[in-house]
């Protein structure tokens, strides 16, 4: 066991020199006795002692790196659901950054058929030991979860503080058995019931004043344009930028729409989330991509909804189409026709990546002709050019300088000249062409600047760790320009949107008053908007900032927190559950009649008391 230990701490000692990420002094001592117990067990199915050590230094330093890397550039620990989605990553890859992840992933595979004492009896039984304890907490999930929130602790809201007083091994399967135990059974028509009255039966009001807009607002083609990583550099004060990033054309157009904010559900990855998000209306709050496992059924998403009235959906995005579970999960919600990389010409590449230009030329080509048609169009659009770590090609030259060594922060900072004059460029045709659509822009996560905030760090932004976040770190974790074009009126004023409240208001600009599960999460006060998080979530009031920990008692907190359980009520029933809240009008009008009845009830046995009290005091 000395070979694990003295591999503990170099393993952690480079990765906090190298990364600045480490468990916490009070939890090395628990995660030395982890990754011990672990050498044991493979100690016990090794042919010898150097193939234990071989095996033991791959499989342990590659969950460590890869945990590390994880969290140096998105802020949180490895979780179980990255296991199932670690395909997705080489999709994304290329080069030594793929080879480096499948090395990461099959290296560890690799080491443990070659370790393992195959004609040993003593190895099989160890063998079927650890898979008789996994599959007893399997079985019963909650009580061991429960058991260890009890022993290590539980911060729902700082995963990367979960990881620094768990360590890596503890943290796993103590994720693991919560994630087991929520699998429970879906939620049941009482259940379902009770969310939708505590979100209100009543309809919404509008987001915006429609007022003023031009009659017949229905049927319009309505554009929705997603944006990688787009975000305004501007306020990173340290990096010192040569120039402003962003294209003047769109700094006047977002000043017309009062610099509104798209709240987005992630920080630095995971579209797949924000995609979900502005196309079901609902919002997502588990560090884990919701299309991948959680979407089960088919849902009457917006793509569907507009189908319903005779529209034709459509999704562009040149990444390869498998990615993120897309193909299935954009068949499900409702989208009648899908293009992904291998439908565009690849024409215009920055890095593996399609320009912006070359994206946007494509879809109009092919939408363009039906814009004009009886038919109307709802054209999604979700960019791939902007990515990490935002190469450029010789037809785009760097044009701004930045003073400061973070080297990701002049690439982005370039980035997003082009692609803001790209997006307007688009815009101008868009609008010409199409002038009473209904366009909606928006980006769907900030930019990764480098290793623990980087960049945001730098300018002071954000907190290198998620613990010592201020109020408003939350919100500039998560806020991305947003833009409204209603038709002929122009941009509108939304004030601060969270994503998934957008296709409530795509639906009140249509005038669109059709019974939908799109206005469920959007029944929240007119002035009260709530963005849910892992583990946290923050309310946005008049602009007045609110922001509630789970696990913590805070004043103000109990409405909204009741909310978020309401609201994750409904998801669970209407996206891997029977679906109850689809056919809950009419039971929701019985509830409500019978409680008038009952309120009408109370009120006529009230008078005869109140006059008996009044004749008795006389």
């Amino acid at each position: 066991m000395m070979l694990v230990a003295l591999w503990y701490v170099l393993a952690q000692t480079a990765c906090a020199q190298v990364l600045g990420v480490a468990p916490g002094r009070e939890a090395w001592l628990r995660d030395l006795v982890a990754h011990l117990l672990i050498g044991a067990l493979l100690f016990m199915m090794a042919r010898n002692l150097l193939r234990f050590a071989v095996a033991m230094a791959v499989v342990f330093s590659a969950f460590t790196a890869g945990n590390a890397i994880k969290l140096a550039v998105l802020g949180g620990p490895v979780m179980p659901d990255d296991f199932l989605a670690a395909r997705n990553l080489f999709l994304l890859l290329e080069g030594w950054q793929l080879w480096g992840s499948v090395a990461l992933l099959a290296l560890p595979i690799a080491a443990l058929l070659w370790m393992f004492a195959w004609r040993r009896p003593r190895a099989w039984a160890t063998l079927t030991a650890a898979g008789l304890a996994l599959l007893a907490l399997a079985s019963s999930p909650a009580p061991a979860s429960r058991w260890l929130d009890d022993r290590f602790g539980d911060w729902v809201w700082n995963q990367r503080g979960n990881y620094e007083m768990r360590g890596l091994p503890i943290h796993l399967v103590q994720e693991a058995a919560r994630n087991l135990a929520r699998r429970g059974a879906a939620p049941q028509v009482a259940d379902v019931d009770a969310a939708l009255m505590r979100l209100g039966a009543a309809r919404p009001g509008p987001f915006i004043d429609v007022a003023g807009a031009e009659p017949g607002r229905g049927g319009r083609n309505v554009h929705m344009i997603v944006l990688e990583s787009f975000w305004d550099p501007l306020p990173l004060k340290a990096a010192g930028l040569s120039a402003d990033p962003l294209d003047p054309a769109f700094r006047k157009l977002w000043k017309a729409a009062g610099h509104a904010r798209a709240l987005s559900p992630v920080f630095g990855g995971y579209t797949a989330n924000a995609e979900f998000e502005a196309l079901c209306g609902f919002p997502v709050q588990t560090d884990a991509v919701f299309f991948e496992g959680r979407l089960r059924r088919d849902a009457p998403c917006l793509p569907r909804h507009l189908a319903e009235a005779g529209y034709r959906s459509v999704a562009s995005h040149p990444n390869a189409a498998p990615f993120w579970n897309r193909i299935n999960a954009y068949r499900r919600i409702g989208f009648e026709q899908y293009w992904s990389d291998r439908d565009f010409v690849l024409d215009d590449m920055n890095g593996e990546f399609l320009s912006d230009a070359s994206l946007f030329r494509q879809v109009l080509e092919r939408v363009g002709p039906e814009l004009g048609g009886a038919q109307p169009v709802f054209n999604y659009v979700l960019t791939y050019f902007g990515h990490l770590d935002y190469p450029l090609n010789a037809a785009r030259p760097e044009v701004i300088k930045a003073d400061t060594d973070n080297a990701l922060v002049q690439a982005y900072a370039n980035t997003v000249h082009y692609k803001s004059r790209e997006l307007m460029g688009f815009l101008k045709q868009l609008r010409r062409r199409d002038p009473d659509a209904i366009i909606v822009l928006f980006g769907d996560h900030l930019p990764s600047l480098g290793w623990n905030h980087g960049g945001y760090a730098e300018s002071g932004l954000l907190a290198p760790k998620r613990s010592e976040f201020d109020d408003e770190m939350f919100r500039t974790l998560v806020a991305t320009p947003l833009v409204v074009i209603d038709g002929r009126r122009g941009p509108i004023r939304t004030g601060d949107l969270p994503i998934y409240a957008l296709p409530a208001l795509i639906l009140d600009l249509l005038g669109d008053e059709r019974d939908t599960m799109l206005r469920f999460a959007a029944r929240a006060d007119d002035v009260l908007r709530v963005r849910p998080l892992p583990g946290v979530h923050f309310t946005l009031e008049n602009d007045a900032l609110t922001v509630c920990r789970s696990g913590e008692l805070q004043v103000g907190c109990e409405a909204s927190a009741a909310w978020v359980e309401a609201v994750s009520v409904l998801k669970r029933d209407l996206f891997s559950g029977q679906q109850h809240a689809l056919g809950a009008a009419e039971r929701l009008r019985g509830l409500q009649t019978v409680e008038l009845e009952v309120e009408e009830f109370e009120a006529a046995v009230e008078i005869p008391e109140a006059q008996a009290e009044a004749d008795s005091d006389v």
